[in-house]
This record gives structure tokens, sequence and C-alpha cells, in this order.
């Protein structure tokens, strides 16, 4: 068994200091096997923002596996937006874009979806994966055998949530992708970037995906910047053929469990 603490959109530079100190209270005492930090760390890519999330990260338990998000890329200069887009981010959190964590019993691999190219904020299709990303992602799944639960991670959504549409909310090349995770046998996706915890089985979304995997959503974690929910993150806990995720919300100094989901795959499918 295994359980992994999924946050997200950290956003260093809108924190709020009594939900930072009640996330990491709380993901001390739940100690979980692993760590997950699915992009924005920052507000908007400045040092002090990025000292800030490196101290916190230090703090909150470990093995951590960790991406970038659009919002660590800098906004307003240019020359380290073309330049260097994630040289900060490299510097104060992790060079790493491309982390990988395994054991017996699960092997996570992160994607980098954060681009440089476009000035516009709010915009969910400017995240992307590359054809060398994908054929990667490949190589990194492959070693590992039927037996071990495979999960990717990415700031950018594979599918959109309940009651929007998908066009123009979820990363660019999804379809491509689940082609090669269906390939890998990925069975979790993990992703945040819209501030709105949400699950879903992407076969929903994608006629050309016959393998079952569930896509999880995260809200904010620490951040003011919520989206009419409050801050939150995932509680996964893998066990053989069982998932489940529970949603712990911040409310009245703690964090506290809101909503538990299991799934059950029977017949090579997820079942709720």
């Amino acid at each position: 068994m295994r359980t992994i603490a999924h946050i997200s959109d950290l956003h260093f530079g809108r924190e709020d200091p009594p939900v930072m100190r009640a996330l990491a209270e709380d993901l001390a005492n739940k100690n979980p096997s692993l760590l997950i930090v699915s992009g924005d760390f920052t507000q908007r890519a400045r040092v002090g923002q990025y000292r800030k999330a490196a101290e916190y990260l230090r703090h909150l338990p470990h093995p951590q596996l960790v991406i970038p998000g659009n919002h660590d890329i800098p906004l307003y200069n240019l020359f380290r937006r073309f330049g260097s887009p994630l040289g900060r981010y490299a510097r104060y959190i992790t060079p790493d874009l491309r982390p990988t964590y395994r054991d017996d019993e699960i092997i996570v691999a992160g994607l980098n979806t954060a681009r440089p190219f476009s000035f516009s904020q709010g915009f969910w299709k400017d995240g992307r994966i590359s054809d060398d990303q994908l054929q990667d992602l490949r190589l990194r799944l492959s070693s590992a055998g039927p037996e071990v639960f495979k999960i990717v991670v990415t700031h950018h959504p594979f599918i959109p949530p309940p009651g929007a549409r998908a066009k123009g909310m979820i990363v660019g090349r999804a379809k491509e992708a689940l082609a090669i995770m269906q390939e890998c046998h990925v069975d979790l996706l993990l992703a945040g970037h819209l501030h709105r915890g949400y699950s879903g089985d992407v076969r929903a979304h994608f006629e050309t995906v016959q393998r079952s995997i569930i896509s999880l959503q995260a809200g904010t974690a620490l951040s003011t910047r919520r989206r009419d929910e409050p801050n939150g993150y995932n509680l996964i806990t893998i066990d053989d053929h069982e998932l489940t995720i529970e949603v712990r919300a911040y409310d009245s100094g703690k964090f506290h469990s809101i909503e538990v989901h299991r799934y059950r795959k029977k017949n090579e499918i997820w079942i709720l």
C-alpha cells in the first residue's frame, strides 16, 4: 500500500499564512509515502517568491516529486521569459524537469507542460507536451512491469471541469499523450492549474482511449487565489486494485476530510 499527498498551485506571493501552517501540520500528521506538487510554486516567478517556496518545501514530508507550472515562468521580464524561462525554478526548486519516482509498488513520472510563448494568462491551451517528452515518457514507464501502478503528473489537466467543454481547457496534444499512456498501462493522472478539485475517467472525454485512466485535479493548496472552493489537497491511497481519493480542505484553522472517492479495478476498468 502507498499513500500520496497531491498538492498544487501554491502561488507564493499570494500565500495565506494560516493555511500554510495548517497544511504543513496536516501533511506531517498524514506522513505520506510520497509528496507530489503539480506546479505553480510562485505567483510571478520572482526570487523572493521562489525562496519562500523552497523554504516551505524543506519543511514538508519527503520524498517529493515536483514539476513547474505556467506561473513559474516570468511574465513581464521578457529576457528571462524567453532566455531562461525556468532558470529560477531550477535554481531554487530543482533542475530536474523530468522527475521520476519509483519503488516496488508505484512509478511516478513528471512532465513539464509549462511553455513561455504566450503573454496571455488563463489560457489552459498554453500547456503542451512535445514529441520528445512523449518518447521520454515511454522509456521511463516501460521500465516498470504491469504489476507496478503507474502515475503521470502534469500541471495542465487532461479533462475539463464537470460541465465544461474540453476545447481550450486541457493540455495541448492530450490525445497523443494518452495514446502513449494507454500503451504504457498508466492508471492515474495528477494535475492542477484550474484551482478546482475534481476527477473522472479520461474515456468519457476521448473516444479513442480504451484504457480506464483516472484523471485527478487538485485545488489550490495554500493560495488566496481560490475558485469558489476552499484550499485543499488530495490524499491518495493505492492498495493493489483499489484507489482511494480523499479530498482534504481547510476550514476553521485545520484541514478536514470533505470527500472520499473509492475506485476499484474490475476487468481493467476503474469503477467508482
